[in-house]
C-alpha cells in the first residue's frame, strides 16, 4: 500500500468488489442445472433471455480496458481515437442481419464454437482447428488487458503488495483478483458472469453519469474541456497529396473492428448463451445504446487533458508505469471524494473479471470441442469434457497472467493490436459459409493462411505498435487497418480457388457436434 492510499477508498472497493464477486459463486442455484454438461457449464443451456443477453454482451464487450483503454487513446491521439464510436454503431446491424441464422444453426445442431460451426459446414477438421487456434490465441493478450486495467485500478488505489513466485515478482491483489475470478469461473461457468454483469452494469453507469456530470462542472464545462484540448487532436489531419490520408486509417478501423467484434470467441459465447434467435435480434435493436455510452466515455481523456493530471507529482509514478493508461484513475482520483473513488473503481474491476470469466469460458470451450475431443479424446463423457474444459479457463487465465507479469504492459498492449487482425480472418468460413454453399473448405484454409500470415507482417512491420499499415498501389498510398487488407486477400484467396476447384455444392444436412 502507497503512502498516498485512502483507506476510505480501499475499504469501500474491497468491499464491493468482495459482496459483487461472490455472486458468481452462488449463481450455480440460478437456473439450477447439470454443470457436468458443457452446453450448461459454457452457454448456460442456451436459456438467456433478451434482458439477460442485453447485459451479457454489455459485460463481453465494455470491459476495465475499455473503461480505461480508450479514453488513453482520446487523451494520446485524440478524436482519432474516436473510431470506437462508429464501429460500435455499425457492428449491430450486422448482428441483426446474421447472427440469428447463426444462433439457429448453431442450437439445432447442438455447436457450441465457431469450430464446431465451420466443422459442421465444410467437413474439414483442419479449417475448424484454425477456426479453434485462431480464437485461443486472440483470446490471450485480449484477456491480459483486462488484467492491465485491474492493476492500473490497484495502482489508482494505491494499492502495491507483490510475492515472489517462480523466480519473479507478481502483484499480489491481482493474484487476489486472478483468484476469484478463476473461483467463480470454475464453480459457476457461464452464469457466474451472466449474474455479476447485471449489477456491474447498473454501477458503470452510475459511474459515468457521475463523471460526465461532475467533472465538466469542476472544469468549467465542456466549452473549457475543448478549448484545453491542442488543435491537433480534435480533428483528424487533411489528407496529404498522393494517399487516401488517416480518414482511410479511420473508416476501416471503424469497419474492421465492426468485422471483427462477434467473431470473438466471447462475444460468440454471449450470443449462442441466448433462448432464442429474437433475443439476439432485440438486443441488436437497442444495443447502440452502449455505443452513446461509449461516446461520453471517450471523452474521459479529452477531460484528463484539461485537468493536467499527468503533471501532477501525486500521479507521476503511476504515468511512469502504465503510460496513458492511467489517466482516468488519475482522473478520478483528482476529481472525486475517496468514497466515490472507491465505488468507481469496483466497478471498473468488476467490469475485468466480466468479460475476463467468459473470454476463459470461450476460450475453454475451443480448446476442449474442437482440439481436446477432435483430435485427443474422441470418447471422452461429457462429464469429463466439461471437467476438461473448467481445467484448460484455469490454464488460460494464469497464462494471461504470465503475459501481464514477464512481459512490460506496453507489450501486452501491442500484442493485442493484431488480435483483431487474426479474427477477421476467420470471417469467411465462419459467415460466409453461412450464405455461399459453394466455397470449398480448402481454399478458405489456404485464406486464412494468406489473411493470418499477411495481416501478422503487415503488424509485424510495425514492431506490433500499430494496426495501421500503409500500403502503395500504383503509386497511391493507402493507409489501412491491417485486419481489413488481409481480409481482403483472405477472401479473394478463397473465392478464386474455390471457384478454380469447382466443388459440388455441400449438402443441406450439416454434420451435428460430438456426440455425448
Amino acid at each position: 500500500m502507497s503512502d498516498t492510499a485512502s483507506p476510505v477508498a480501499i475499504g469501500i472497493f474491497v468491499a464491493l468488489f468482495f459482496l459483487i464477486s461472490s455472486l458468481g459463486f452462488v449463481a450455480t442455484r440460478w437456473k439450477k442445472a447439470d454443470l457436468n454438461q458443457l452446453d450448461e457449464w459454457g452457454l448456460g443451456g442456451r436459456r438467456f433471455g433478451p434482458l439477460l443477453v442485453w447485459f451479457l454482451l454489455g459485460g463481453d464487450l465494455y470491459t476495465a480496458y475499455t473503461f480505461v483503454a480508450l479514453p488513453a487513446l482520446m487523451y494520446a491521439s485524440g478524436g482519432a481515437g474516436f473510431f470506437a464510436v462508429p464501429y460500435s454503431i455499425v457492428v449491430f446491424p450486422i448482428v441483426f442481419a446474421i447472427f440469428p441464422k447463426l444462433w439457429t444453426i448453431c442450437s439445432e445442431r447442438g455447436y457450441v464454437t465457431a469450430a464446431d460451426l465451420v466443422g459442421g459446414l465444410f467437413r474439414n477438421r483442419a479449417l475448424a482447428l484454425m477456426i479453434a487456434l485462431t480464437g485461443i490465441v486472440a483470446t490471450m493478450p485480449y484477456l491480459s488487458l483486462q488484467l492491465v486495467g485491474l492493476e492500473a485500478i490497484f495502482a489508482g488505489l494505491g494499492l502495491h503488495a507483490s510475492v515472489t513466485l517462480f523466480g519473479h515478482e507478481m502483484e499480489l491483489p491481482l493474484l487476489v483478483a486472478f483468484a476469484v475470478m478463476a473461483g467463480f469461473t470454475y464453480n459457476s461457468g457461464i452464469r457466474a458472469p451472466a449474474i455479476i454483469a447485471v449489477v456491474k452494469d447498473i454501477l458503470i453507469y452510475t459511474t459515468l453519469i457521475a463523471a460526465i456530470v461532475v467533472i465538466p462542472a469542476k472544469l468549467g464545462g465542456y466549452g473549457a474541456i475543448f478549448d484545453a484540448v491542442p488543435a491537433e487532436k480534435l480533428i483528424i489531419p487533411p489528407t496529404p497529396p498522393g494517399s487516401l490520408g488517416p480518414q482511410f486509417a479511420y473508416a476501416t478501423l471503424a469497419l474492421g473492428g465492426a468485422l471483427g467484434l462477434f467473431l470473438y470467441p466471447h462475444a460468440l459465447t454471449g450470443l449462442l448463451a441466448a433462448s432464442s434467435r429474437d433475443a439476439i435480434r432485440r438486443n441488436a435493436v437497442f444495443m447502440p445504446i452502449y455505443a452513446f455510452a461509449l461516446a461520453l466515455l471517450l471523452l474521459l481523456g479529452f477531460m484528463a487533458l484539461a485537468s493536467g493530471v499527468k503533471q501532477m507529482p501525486e500521479f507521476a509514478d503511476g504515468f511512469a508505469r502504465f503510460g496513458n493508461i492511467y489517466a482516468v484513475p488519475a482522473l478520478f482520483n483528482h476529481m472525486f471524494p475517496p468514497w466515490f473513488v472507491g465505488t468507481a473503481f469496483a466497478a471498473i474491476a468488476i467490469g475485468a473479471l466480466v468479460p475476463g470469466a467468459i473470454m476463459s469460458i470461450a476460450a475453454a470451450n475451443l480448446f476442449t470441442r474442437n482440439i481436446y475431443r477432435a483430435f485427443i479424446r474422441p470418447d471422452c463423457s461429457e462429464a469429463h469434457e466439461t471437467q476438461v474444459a473448467k481445467i484448460f479457463s484455469l490454464l488460460v487465465k494464469a497464462g494471461a497472467l504470465g503475459f501481464v507479469t514477464f512481459f512490460p504492459e506496453t507489450s501486452v498492449v501491442q500484442l493485442q493490436l493484431i488480435g483483431g487482425i487474426w479474427m477477421c480472418q476467420t470471417l469467411p468460413a465462419v459467415l460466409m459459409g453461412l450464405y455461399f454453399k459453394w466455397l470449398s473448405g480448402n481454399a478458405l484454409l489456404l485464406g486464412w493462411a494468406a489473411g493470418i500470415g499477411a495481416g501478422t507482417a503487415m503488424a509485424a512491420a510495425t514492431g506490433f505498435k500499430d494496426s495501421v499499415y500503409t500500403l502503395t498501389i500504383l503509386g497511391l498510398d493507402i493507409p489501412c487497418y491491417s485486419a481489413v487488407s488481409a481480409l481482403v486477400l483472405n477472401i479473394a484467396v478463397a473465392v478464386l480457388l474455390s471457384l478454380a476447384l469447382r466443388p459440388s455444392a455441400r449438402p443441406d444436412t450439416m454434420a451435428p457436434a460430438p456426440a455425448n
